[in-house]
């Protein structure tokens, strides 16, 4: 069996500085066939992911359109269907950075970004090469409560104070069946729009845009496209030290995962459950059996499979003393809120927030600012108050101040594959995922603790 990278490169059906891997439980392109569950290495062991029939690599997911990018250049099977740098850079070395992933449109630090050179696009690109970010211009929405005031670019890329561009990282093209809301800002989710709705609307989006294409795509290939990302689940199936985590009872792996329920509201602990159900903190339960297992045996794996099952308990049940987070406490109008991990990340065995809730955990405030990011000063017109942020997240979307730093919570499911972390890459591995949650809420996370939460985070 040869790689499907060769498959896909021999087929014709995207250029070979795309390094995706698909997979498939049927024929291939050309005669070509992988396995469903196919391992990719990760730097925590292996991810996979499963689906139910033949996924055919004709697809239109995988067709080059417009300025040569297609779905798959931002959304590689390898890398938990992102990109992550390390993926980025090594296309920019095959390629002397003209990969299609490579375009000013977005993949740029600036859109007029000299790329004359690959020297020149080193540096255009020094984002996307480092933390993984496409630029995402919008405009400041009409009768916004807000202006731009000034912003402090350190690309001095210029143009009008009625937009602004910001950095953030491809959401994975997987896992889609638990969405509740669709990009960081939800701006493919307006209204009671459904989420396969937003993802025909969103598919069409991005070709028009990120593809630059001069047509959308016809219904039926947004059709196609829908459903191949709906029919992907992707998870961690192996640890390096733990092994297979679907083994021993656990219930770790992808194939679980695509027999997990989902509706708006599950678990939803503010009540918006439609079947009434009382919110449940124990949301994720993928490896009570390993905190059953005898704690005899002195083997590494036997010692690591210990530490995920007591970084689920610590992610179910330590204590979180919200405070100060925009769509949540301001919106219940308390000033503390008494939760957990599992407050935010809801959804049973998945993790993200089972309604839209776009949350403010501080991520874009001044005082998180790193060097390569801007630093853009809003007004508020009514109040004449400011906020310096390096991201104005849904306000962009919505117009409304208190929406300045809001963004959705992502699914959980198979972390280990896609660092770095957050929207805009801020965290670039898991220990700083739960250094900076440690530091905001003031958790009092033990070095054990924080080992053991990793090894949890990786194993999902």
């Amino acid at each position: 069996m040869i790689s499907f990278k060769a498959a896909i490169k021999s087929a014709g059906i995207i250029s070979a500085g795309v390094a995706i891997a698909v997979l498939l439980s049927g024929p291939a392109a050309a005669g070509n066939a992988i396995a469903n569950l196919f391992d990719f290495d990760n730097p925590s062991g292996q991810g996979q992911t499963f689906t139910q029939g033949i996924l055919n690599p004709q697809n239109p997911f995988f067709e080059s359109r417009g300025n040569g990018r297609a779905c798959v250049s931002c959304h590689q099977a390898s890398e938990g269907w992102s990109i992550t740098p390390a993926g980025v850079q090594d296309r920019f070395a095959d390629s002397d950075g003209l990969d299609p992933i490579f375009r000013t449109i977005d993949g740029s630090n600036c859109e007029h970004a000299d790329v004359s050179t690959r020297e020149a696009r080193q540096a255009a690109f020094s984002l996307l090469l480092t933390r993984g970010l496409i630029r995402i211009g919008i405009d400041v929405p009409d009768g916004a409560e807000f202006v731009i005031e000034s912003v402090d670019d350190p690309y001095r890329c210029g143009g009008s104070l009625d937009s602004a561009s910001m950095y953030r990282r491809p959401l994975p093209s997987t896992n889609l069946r638990f969405l509740s809301a669709i990009m960081w800002d939800g701006r493919e989710s307006p209204g009671n729009l459904s989420i396969r709705d937003g993802l025909l609307q969103q598919a069409n989006d991005a070709t028009r845009g990120h593809a630059e294409a001069d047509e959308g795509l016809s219904a039926a290939d947004r059709e196609q496209i829908v459903d191949f990302e709906l029919g992907l689940h992707t998870a961690q199936g192996s640890d390096s030290l733990a092994r297979e985590l679907n083994t021993e009872s656990a219930k770790g792996g992808p194939v679980h995962l695509s027999r997990e329920s989902f509706f708006i509201g599950i678990n939803d602990p503010l009540g918006q459950n439609p079947t009434g159900a009382a919110f449940n903190p124990r949301a994720f339960t993928l490896f009570d059996a390993w905190a059953l297992l005898p704690q005899s045996s002195h083997s590494p794996q036997a010692a690591a499979r210990a530490a995920v099952a007591r970084g689920q308990e610590i992610f179910n049940t330590h204590d979180v003393n919200i405070t100060g987070v925009s769509g949540l406490n301001d919106e219940l109008q308390v000033a503390s809120i008494p939760g957990t991990c599992t407050t935010c990340h809801d959804s049973p065995n998945v993790g993200n927030h089972s309604v839209k809730a776009p949350l403010n955990i501080g991520l874009t405030d001044a005082d998180q600012r790193t060097a390569d990011m801007p630093l853009y000063t809003l007004r508020n017109l009514h109040t004449g108050e400011v906020i310096r942020t390096t991201d104005p997240g849904r306000a962009m979307v919505t117009g409304k101040w208190k929406d300045i730093g809001r963004f959705k919570g992502p699914i959980l499911r198979g972390l280990a594959a896609r660092a770095p972390y957050f929207h805009n890459g801020f965290a670039a591995t898991l220990l700083d995922v739960v250094n900076f949650y440690d530091s905001r809420f003031n958790m009092g996370l033990t070095a054990a603790e924080k080992a053991d939460l990793v090894a949890f985070l990786q194993a999902l």
